[in-house]
């Protein structure tokens, strides 16, 4: 089968960087690279932002809950990166507000004060000042909450985007900078030069082919994957990261009624929970579960299910059913892993990143979040700069506008395509077919399946529906009804047969049923969840 975006790649180059990771900050630190002169080839083992990097809370913040911990250092830096992202892709990342609902005097003014503090730690990137709210204005502006007890409610502003989109717009950034993006590309070990990691060498999950590609530095940017990566260089290292399982129940929007999104501040276990609308939507999340073992697709724990379920119910006037789940998600968070103490308490682990020379040739990063994602690559760059001994080159990625980046004018589904739409537009105009639904209950149209496979660098069903549409994530059964059409699109597109579209469609249903909540579904195995 052929591969429409796979460039060829040969293996006499040199590369400066090479990247091992395409999610944020795999990405991020291939934009950065790039966008400085540097030659740069990114792999990645499957799709880009396939694992946690499409599976946040959709939310561009500097972290209330590392405000309420002290840690005002990490809340500056990421509420700075939460304005120049708004700046740079302005298609993608939107201003949201956030309903604080207050059951007492006390915590009205507790919340009040705190939120305060992060708004004057914005400085000139404030979203918005804080704002106390009566219990009727709560009412009119968000109608689904609970009344029984109301005092009011604090509203402060944050950021909310699409994570998959985003990765891919910085991918097509970095591909026009001059990076050198190869995904479905697994590293299978690494090329040594005496003790110094000097390459990769990979194999082409869809073809087969292998490949070695040598380069004067290696970034490891694997997320929960990393220690994958030392191992390769050294069996016996140490594990470097934690997983820490969050997950996400989407819901209809009805159970809110609201433009805004809800935040619950501390639950019956000390978390944070979001209610976020989220493509006509509300996505109610999220959890934070220690596993011993990592995956690509990760599955729910009824417990957390229950968990998020049973919150929601404390705060909405309407209570969510199992029934009424529409999609459950999971995602994997690279926690640094503890090094003493109580190993399971995923509050006692660094939220911020760590970045380190794991060998010569060989800097691993990992940790963090989507809104801190530039200023990770920008110091992953400037370390690779001085431990590979490369001409010095000053990051410009502050003001560098990602692929898309323009001011949205209406509210349409094609607008998430920012400057993309107009090209959309004109392949419906010249094949006024594609403008059909592919499903009665929502928007998306087939002219997007095409515009993905020909230039978002698409592959599967998988990658249409889950990162580009985003359906898998909102609504698996609709997610399921639209899988045969959609691979009867991409085959045409990728010159694939029968045999291939109905491989697809087999395997899209399967993986689509890990999405659709049951009841006894079933669940990690019980090795897996960490004691």
């Amino acid at each position: 089968m052929k591969r429409l975006h796979q460039p060829l790649v040969a293996e006499n180059i040199n590369w400066d960087l090479i990247i091992i990771g395409g999610g944020a900050t795999g990405l991020g630190t291939a934009l950065d690279a790039a966008s400085r002169g540097y030659k740069t080839l990114l792999v990645e083992q499957a799709d880009y932002a396939k694992g946690t990097s499409s599976r946040s809370t959709k939310l561009v913040h500097g972290g209330v809950r590392y405000l309420a911990q002290g840690d005002i250092g990490l809340v500056r830096h990421a509420l700075k990166e939460r304005g120049l992202l708004q700046q740079n892709a302005k298609h993608l990342v939107h201003k949201e507000a956030f309903l604080i609902p207050c059951y007492d005097w006390f915590s009205i003014i507790k919340y009040l004060t705190g939120l305060t503090l992060y708004d004057w730690l914005a400085g000139k990137y404030s979203f918005g000042k804080s704002k106390f709210f009566s219990k009727k204005e709560t009412l009119s502006m968000m109608p689904g909450i609970k009344e029984k007890g109301l005092k009011g409610s604090i509203r402060y502003y944050d950021g909310k985007f699409d994570d998959a989109r985003l990765a891919i717009n910085i991918a097509q950034t970095a591909i026009e900078k001059g990076a050198t993006l190869l995904n479905y590309t697994k590293v299978i070990g690494l090329l040594k030069n005496g003790e110094t990691v000097a390459g990769i060498e990979t194999e082409d999950t869809i073809t087969g082919l292998k490949a070695q590609f040598k380069g004067k530095v290696v970034i490891n940017a694997t997320g929960v994957f990393v220690d994958d990566i030392l191992h390769m260089n050294n069996p016996d290292s140490k594990k470097m990261v934690r997983p820490s399982q969050g997950m996400h129940v989407v819901l209809e929007k009805s159970f809110l009624n609201s433009k805004s999104a809800l935040m619950i501040p501390k639950t019956s276990d000390g978390r944070v929970l979001f209610a976020v609308p989220w493509h006509n939507h509300l996505l109610v999340g999220t959890t934070d579960t220690p596993l011993n073992e990592h995956s690509l697709e990760p599955r729910a724990l009824k417990e957390e299910v229950d968990f998020i379920m049973s919150t929601a119910a404390s705060y909405f006037n309407r209570m969510p059913l199992e029934k009424d789940i529409l999609s459950v998600f999971s995602g994997l968070r690279p926690l640094a892993a503890p090094t003493n103490g109580d190993g399971n308490s995923t509050k006692e682990i660094s939220r911020d990143h760590k970045l380190i020379v794991s060998a010569k040739g060989l800097i691993t990063i990992t940790g963090g979040k989507w809104t801190t994602y530039r200023r990770m690559a920008e110091e992953t760059v400037d370390l690779a700069i001085t431990h590979a001994g490369l001409e010095p080159k000053a990051c410009v990625t502050e003001n560098l506008s990602i692929h898309g980046s323009q001011m949205i004018k209406e509210d349409h589904h094609l607008s998430i395509y920012g400057s993309d739409r107009d090209k959309i537009e004109t392949l419906i105009k010249q094949n006024p077919s594609l403008n059909q639904q592919l499903h009665p209950s929502f928007p998306f149209v087939e002219a997007e399946v095409v515009w993905s496979a020909r230039n978002e660098m698409a592959e599967t069903v998988e990658d249409i529906l889950s990162r580009r549409l985003r359906i898998l994530f909102i609504d698996a059964q609709a997610a399921k009804d639209m899988a045969p059409r959609v691979a009867s699109l991409l085959a045409k597109e990728l010159s694939a047969d029968e045999n291939w579209e109905a491989g697809q469609i087999e395997t899209f249903n399967k993986l689509a049923d890990g999405y659709i909540y049951h009841y006894s579904a079933p669940e990690i195995a019980e090795s897996a969840l960490a004691r």
